[in-house]
């Protein structure tokens, strides 16, 4: 039995992450990014994002000589650091039984390694599968799966301030879960 489900299959949920940002940012190494790593957690994967120095050009470098610095930089950096990030990433999830990514920003540009694609499974009635549908035939995607993506990305484009508060009001309960009656 797999540490992620329980028996007859019922998923079990990967323990807390309270402290993954502080432990995950102790964790990297010193001089890898220019400000502390963002880290995104999930109960499937822990992303972590650094923001990487922007390469010095001359006074008259063209928008897309900068575009192509940054992305070098980024693919420097992966480079270089490859073996360091898997290392920190076998610590981090082994501690908290998630997958661990990893994404570089540089200026404009920004490139998620590695990453988790996971498998959700969801009904749908008629109106909701014409829409993905639509969305096939038209060429915006090429599967349903991919449609429904492309939705959910458009929805938290659209709804981002929504889903901020929203995640900042769950955060406030389960706070309120953890101290309990005794704690007020």
């Amino acid at each position: 039995m797999s540490p992620r489900t329980a028996p007859h299959g019922a998923r079990q949920d990967p323990p807390p992450a309270d402290d993954a940002t502080g432990w995950i940012t102790g964790a990297v190494p010193d001089g890898w990014f220019s400000e502390p790593p963002q880290i995104v957690i999930d109960r499937d994967e822990i992303i972590i994002w650094g923001r990487l120095p922007e390469p010095q050009l001359a006074a008259d470098a063209t928008d897309a000589d900068r575009t192509a610095a940054q992305s070098g930089r980024i693919h420097q950096f992966r480079e270089d650091t490859r073996d360091d990030r898997i290392r920190v990433a076998r610590q981090a999830e082994h501690r908290y039984r998630r997958k661990v990514s990893w994404g570089a920003r540089c200026g404009a540009a920004e490139q998620l390694f590695s990453h988790l694609a996971a498998p959700v499974m969801t009904r749908l009635r008629q109106p909701e599968r014409q829409v993905l549908d639509t969305l096939v035939e038209a060429g915006v995607a090429r599967s349903r799966s991919e449609a429904l993506a492309w939705c959910v990305r458009l929805v938290g484009r659209h709804t981002d301030d929504w889903l901020t508060q929203l995640r900042e009001a769950m955060t406030a309960v389960d706070d309120l879960r953890r101290q309990g009656p005794d704690g007020l």
